[in-house]
């Protein structure tokens, strides 16, 4: 299992990363929207949305993505800023005020609707900030890529050689504190890094931390709606590594919440020379 999960993920970084730094902006709109569609089919099937419905709730993010990528050099432009802070600002709060409180119930929703809005929301926004840490630059949104993987790996070594105390085992049995405690250390290492060589401040580190917390839980609750779904896996699309949710579930609260961080500023001054 542990070679298939490596060769795989060694051609999907490859083809990742060639996408990232040589393909033009509309490839990389277009390969990055067709992943979240892929997501978005996922998250139908683990929320059990009726079958006749997965097709029309595809579409709809589909169309969602069209739209926006159609609209950028026109008139309309003038409303995406509105539109992309106003998701960032509500996948941040769910992450912060929702998310937590929902792992510790490990309530299951059973309205479809409101499922089906959340993975909308979630989905779209992750797919926003993937857009605009690239646009930011290439390197930064592979640095913040970075932490999260790095994390993932070092909590998954950390676990396998010094787990003994369950994170949440009433939600993914094989997560450890110790596995969280491995990520920490090894984001702290990376961020040191960071400031010796690229003269950041050490408080990054704390955001480093922040990360990592954003990551498990964005892992915690893709296990939690596998759980209450029944299935071990998203899908089986990728061998080894199941489906696109689980190999981003950790991007999906980390990715717009820094986007988030970077976009407030800016929103904040263009609404007050709007005034």
């Amino acid at each position: 299992m542990l070679k298939t999960r490596v060769i795989t993920a060694v051609f999907l970084t490859i083809g990742f990363l060639m996408v990232l730094f040589l393909a033009s902006k509309m490839v990389w709109t277009c390969f990055t929207l067709a992943a979240t569609l892929v997501g978005v089919w996922e998250w139908a099937k683990l929320i059990k949305l009726n079958k006749h419905y997965v097709p029309i709730y595809v579409a709809s993010a589909l169309a969602m993505g069209l739209l926006w990528i159609f609209t950028i050099d026109t008139p309309l432009a003038l409303y995406h800023d509105g539109i992309v802070f106003s998701l960032l600002s509500l996948s941040a709060l769910f992450w912060i005020a929702f998310s937590p409180l929902w792992l510790i119930t490990r309530k299951k929703i059973n309205q479809k609707i409101l499922m089906a809005f959340l993975g909308l929301v979630l989905l779209m926004s992750t797919w926003l900030a993937l857009n605009g840490l690239q646009s930011i630059s290439p390197w930064l949104l592979l640095g913040v890529l970075a932490i999260v993987w790095l994390a993932d790996i070092a909590a998954y070594f950390a676990g396998k050689r010094f787990g003994r105390h369950k994170l949440a085992p009433e939600i993914s049995p094989g997560k450890t504190w110790e596995g969280v405690a491995g990520a920490i250390l090894a984001v702290t290492i990376y961020g040191l890094v960071l400031s010796y060589y690229m003269h950041y401040s050490r408080w990054i580190i704390v955001g480093l931390w922040l990360t990592v917390i954003l990551s498990v839980m964005g892992d915690l609750f893709e296990s939690l709606l596998k759980r209450q779904a029944g299935v071990k896996d998203s899908s089986h699309l990728l061998p080894g590594h199941g489906g696109v949710l689980d190999r981003i579930d950790g991007l999906i609260p980390t990715l717009p919440f820094v986007l988030f961080y970077i976009y407030y500023p800016l929103f904040s001054s263009l609404q007050l020379h709007a005034r």
